[in-house]
């Protein structure tokens, strides 16, 4: 169902420049903040494989350079191994989002393919903590397949979330730096998905400032939203139109203009860099990044 807008702003959106393929809702974990709900009993969704290949054919088509899979747990999809090798023919760069609880021997051979790299998230150096936020005891199972593609020289970013008040992140950088990632960031809880207090709503208050800034993601279910943490705003569904149409609909220009609007009065926030996001939409993550009316500037392209 599309949500109403109630003073939709025309405009022009962005060229578009990076996607989320969110190719399932299910995940071995059940993090307490997951913003997309995902857990043991998610599903695959109604999107075929063919469905995704075709709109990964309109993502290269529409001039993007970048698709990030995304879950749930993307390597639990059967046939991720084949949407990454089609994306990569298509000319993309590929990142693969993984808990990294387990990686099979098919899978690693995938990721070490030139124009191929891993995110993953993080939580706490002490597994117990670690298995209070996943629910699940994957501390030493996740360290274990970060050490691996380390030594598989497969390129590989962690952010670590804050999600308790009185977590352990400092020490789970310190742990995550010893490994010489070539890139660990911070980034706090988003109010989004089970991440949202109970009873509430979610708002751009919560959001970076750069969403639909030539970003989209495409759902299990064919849903397309301008970001991971705008699922309220969906702009269209790719098993009824194509991107490109869904790009250049009334729907998409409303949803733009009513970000637009709200991003104006965004305050730069230093802690939001997006290792639960894409790497191609995070804000600044120090003050200078911040623009005269207030939003933030990206300062990583990938």
């Amino acid at each position: 169902m599309t949500t109403p807008l109630e003073t939709p702003t025309p405009a022009v959106p962005p060229p578009l420049r990076f996607v989320w393929l969110e190719i399932t809702g299910k995940c071995q974990l059940a993090c307490t903040h997951c913003y997309a709900d995902s857990g043991p009993e998610g599903t695959h969704g109604a999107m075929t494989a063919d469905d995704w290949r075709r709109v990964i054919g309109d993502v290269a088509d529409a001039g993007a350079s970048l698709v990030q899979f995304i879950g749930g747990e993307p390597t639990l999809h059967p046939d991720l191994a084949d949407l990454v090798a089609h994306a990569l023919d298509q000319g993309l760069e590929v990142e693969v989002f993984s808990n990294l609880v387990h990686v099979p021997e098919r899978l690693w051979e995938v990721f070490a393919r030139p124009g191929v790299r891993l995110a993953t998230s993080w939580y706490s150096d002490d597994p117990a903590e670690h298995a209070a936020i996943t629910k699940r005891p994957a501390h030493a199972r996740t360290l274990s397949n970060i050490t691996e593609a380390r030594n598989r020289n497969v390129p590989l970013r962690a952010g670590v979330i804050g999600v308790l008040e009185s977590q352990r992140s400092d020490r789970a950088r310190a742990q995550l730096g010893a490994l010489n990632l070539g890139e660990v960031r911070y980034d706090d809880l988003r109010g989004v998905g089970r991440g949202a207090s109970a009873g509430t709503e979610p708002d751009t208050s919560v959001l970076c400032g750069r969403c639909a800034h030539g970003n989209l993601v495409v759902a299990p279910d064919g849903q397309v939203w301008p970001c991971v943490f705008t699922r309220w705003l969906p702009v269209g569904n790719v098993r009824e139109q194509s991107l490109g149409e869904i790009m250049a609909g009334d729907r998409m220009v409303a949803v733009v203009g009513r970000l637009q609007v709200d991003f104006r009065t965004i305050p730069c926030v230093p802690n939001m860099c997006d290792p639960q996001c894409g790497p191609s939409c995070s804000p600044a993550c120090t003050p200078t990044g911040c623009t005269p009316t207030g939003g933030c500037a990206p300062d990583y392209q990938g």
